[in-house]
């Protein structure tokens, strides 16, 4: 971003992706190359109620799109984003509890950005419940 202002891309992370919105991610912080982001919980993100572990799929969602905004944040905000690869390494069940995921940039190219994501606890930052890393094509809109 040219200016190093990120409103409206944390407008976009908040609210103008229905999806976020709807499962209430938050932007904790978001600087050139980097992206914090906050996931309340909710018993909705169980996938099993038995132990009240969050479901992986919310996971990899939060590692997604943490990895994309920092890499989009080092970009102009018309370039289109897009998912070409991510991998999710689950190291532990996630009970009851808010989740952060905090992502920055390794890697910009012309057409490909790399991002490393670690998620952890609300409040235990040594409580790094997943890792991910993820690949995005990086286009001019």
């Amino acid at each position: 971003m040219g200016t190093e202002d990120f409103s409206a891309l944390k407008d976009l992370i908040e609210n103008k992706i229905p999806f976020n919105r709807f499962i209430g991610v938050r932007v904790s912080s978001l600087d050139r190359g980097k992206c914090k982001l906050y996931l309340p919980y909710r018993s909705e993100l169980l996938g099993d109620s038995r132990r009240k572990a969050i479901h992986g799929g919310v996971l990899s969602m939060l590692i997604d799109t943490c990895g994309g905004f920092a890499v989009w944040s080092m970009c102009d905000i018309d370039v289109l984003i897009a998912t070409i690869d991510l991998r999710v390494d689950y190291l532990k069940p996630v009970i009851a509890t808010g989740l952060v995921a905090d992502g920055i940039v390794k890697l910009l190219g012309n057409r490909i950005g790399n991002a490393h994501i670690v998620v952890y606890s609300e409040g235990n930052p040594d409580c790094v419940v997943a890792e991910g890393r993820g690949v995005y094509n990086v286009r001019m809109g």
